[in-house]
């Protein structure tokens, strides 16, 4: 099975999944969390941010936008940001899917809402996709220009 082909497969499976917990993590990296969530222990032994079945994480350079604007994005006022992240929680994944010649990733929830990484750095796109459903969880990253599955452990590009 080919990159492409089991990115299909699990986009597949998150439709009709909630957005149980969306969280900004340093700077204007945010986290998108789908389906049930388990506890996760920070390395200091408190509690940290949940994860989900699957996770989307992008570290910088995304946007959120409606049926007929963009509400707001990554260089936008961040007094913007939890209304629109708000727009998510709790609405259902539609479709998920890939664009560009670089792939990015774009979320639509059944509310009409999309979530789109978009870099405009140099280098490679900067998101990953998490599938925790399993015992041995898949990320999907960009590398070299193409969709690449790991297991989370090799250090970022």
């Amino acid at each position: 099975m080919t990159a492409l082909e089991a990115f299909e497969s699990f986009a597949a499976s998150l439709i009709g999944l909630p957005i149980s917990h969306v969280w900004r993590g340093y700077g204007s990296a945010v986290f998108i969390e789908c389906g049930k969530l388990s506890p996760v222990t920070q390395r200091d032994g408190l509690p940290g941010n949940r994860d989900g079945e699957a996770s989307l994480g992008v570290e910088w350079s995304w946007r959120i936008e409606d049926r007929a604007a963009i509400r707001c994005g990554s260089w936008s006022n961040e007094s913007l940001w939890e209304l629109a992240f708000d727009t998510m929680r709790n609405a259902r994944i539609e479709r998920l899917e890939l664009f560009g010649a670089l792939p990015e990733v774009m979320i639509t929830l059944d509310s009409g809402v999309r979530f789109l990484s978009f870099s405009t750095t140099d280098g490679q796109p900067q998101w990953h996709l998490v599938d925790r459903r399993n015992n041995k969880p898949r990320w999907f990253t960009v590398r070299e220009g193409h969709l690449h599955i790991g297991d989370g452990s090799e250090p970022a590009i």
